[in-house]
């Protein structure tokens, strides 16, 4: 096994004395922590430590890994210069890394470098391990705006990649729990965030890396975690492995989450495959969720289906209900992958024969010509969740306390530019949000006047 140990830290600047400057007597059991760490680091001996860390550089869609021979990086930005580091990569285990990931058609590599220099994220870790140990070689990870089990994947490439080199490497997953602990806290206090924390103290106390896909992205938002996708990628790491797990830490004096846990590699275990078990258990799922779909539903399925994997639009099956042949509306058609939207297209108002022309003609733009995303690939469909809104007459209103974001969507409109947004969407609570937003899909200035309509939608899902 060359993945010899893993471990969960957290990355205040304020930990390091020079620092801090008696500030980090408050968090001194995650210091404590960190030496341990530190120690166990130093008795397994890596010739490469891993460190993923959120505040390398991060692309919606690729994982960066830092290049080159190596980086320097100090603590000037929080006045603390004299304390520095220069570090050498493995540079042979980064192009390994990259060449699986290339295999495994995972989109990471050591491409879009925006600043070589080290980041905190990375320096905080460093700073424990070098007093205790030297002579190791780093990778420097960044996260992505991709699905967790992207994240999980990285994980076993950089896996595959150490067994390839027989090189012996610890991980190390950088990140801070919730940022919204305390009211009085530097972020202020959210209901979400000690939720969060319980949980993920839990998940990663008990070493149940299964539970890690399980946190819905919305929760994770509202809770301003920093690091799940970093111990995510830990657990990729550690994929089919027996683990000795300590949870040796958690504070959260400053307003924000600081857990500590350890892992001991503790030999194979191929029950602990935790990424396919979850792709397993989604699959499951979405067939019981296709077996139960309305026909509205079905009909943007199959309609989507037809045309992506042979090229053609589906014909109007016969038999449909009058409610979709004899009923005229606008209708949109919104597709969800891994629990996020992966494209979105409709009708304010009817523009073609019946509902059912709207959903089948829908469905292909939403899979196919939303700008935002690239066209549905025939082997994503069996991941997709659809769902259609079919919209009520829009209603003109004089102003947004007339909206209910639940209940009611908005259209914004100034002069030739007009803006929709759907009601009832993660993320969107108030009407001010929902105006906001629709004005920014219109091309529309926050600060300008529109006039504002409402809408109520059946949702099919």
């Amino acid at each position: 096994m060359y993945i010899t140990g893993a471990f969960m830290v957290p990355h205040p600047p304020l930990i390091v004395p020079e620092i801090g400057k008696g500030q980090e007597a408050a968090i001194s059991d995650t210091t404590q922590a960190y030496q341990t760490v530190a120690k166990q680091i130093a008795l397994l001996e890596p010739e490469t430590i891993v460190v993923v860390s959120p505040h390398c550089a991060m692309y919606a869609d690729y994982f960066h890994i830092s290049p080159g021979q190596g980086a320097h990086g100090d603590f000037k930005q929080f006045r603390a210069k004299q304390i520095n580091f220069d570090v050498v990569y493995d540079t042979e285990l980064v192009k390994e890394i990259s060449a699986v990931c290339r295999n495994r058609h995972l989109m990471a590599g050591p491409l879009g470098e925006r600043d070589a220099d080290l980041d905190h994220g990375t320096m905080v870790p460093l700073y424990f391990i070098d007093q205790v140990y030297k002579g190791y070689k780093l990778v420097r990870v960044g996260l992505s705006g991709l699905p967790l089990t992207d994240h999980y994947a990285l994980g076993q490439a950089i896996k595959e990649a150490a067994g390839r080199l027989e090189r012996r490497t610890v991980v190390i997953a950088s990140g801070d729990l919730s940022h919204c602990l305390k009211e009085d806290g530097p972020y202020g206090y959210k209901k979400e965030g000690p939720v969060y924390d319980e949980q993920i103290m839990n998940v990663m106390g008990s070493a149940n890396f299964f539970r890690l896909f399980e946190f819905a992205d919305e929760f994770r938002r509202n809770a301003s975690e920093c690091g799940h996708g970093a111990f995510t990628i830990m657990a990729g790491a550690l994929d089919c492995t027996d683990v000795e797990a300590q949870q040796l830490s958690y504070q959260g004096t400053f307003g924000v989450g600081y857990g500590v846990c350890a892992y001991q590699a503790a030999g194979e275990n191929c029950q602990r495959n935790f990424k396919e078990q979850y792709e397993e258990k989604e699959r499951r799922r979405l067939k019981e969720q296709k077996s139960a779909e309305d026909i509205y539903v079905r009909l943007a399925r199959e309609s989507l289906e037809t045309y992506v994997t042979t090229g053609e639009k589906l014909l109007m099956p016969d038999n449909l209900p009058k409610e979709l042949t004899e009923h005229r509306a606008g209708a949109f058609v919104s597709l969800k992958k891994d629990g996020r939207l992966r494209g979105c297209i409709g009708t304010i108002g009817p523009v073609r024969e019946n509902l059912a022309a709207e959903i089948l003609e829908n469905a292909v733009s939403a899979g196919s010509r939303d700008p935002r995303f690239s066209p549905v690939g025939a082997e994503e469909l069996v991941k997709l969740e659809y769902s259609v809104d079919v919209l009520g007459e829009p209603q003109p209103i004089g102003s947004e306390q007339e909206l209910d974001a639940r209940k009611f969507g908005v259209i914004v409109t100034r002069g030739d530019k007009r803006g929709l947004l759907l009601p009832n969407l993660e993320g969107v609570d108030t009407p001010q949000q929902q105006i906001a937003i629709a004005k920014q899909k219109a091309g529309i200035g926050p600060d300008e006047s529109v006039h504002l309509k409402r809408f109520e939608v059946v949702r099919h899902k």
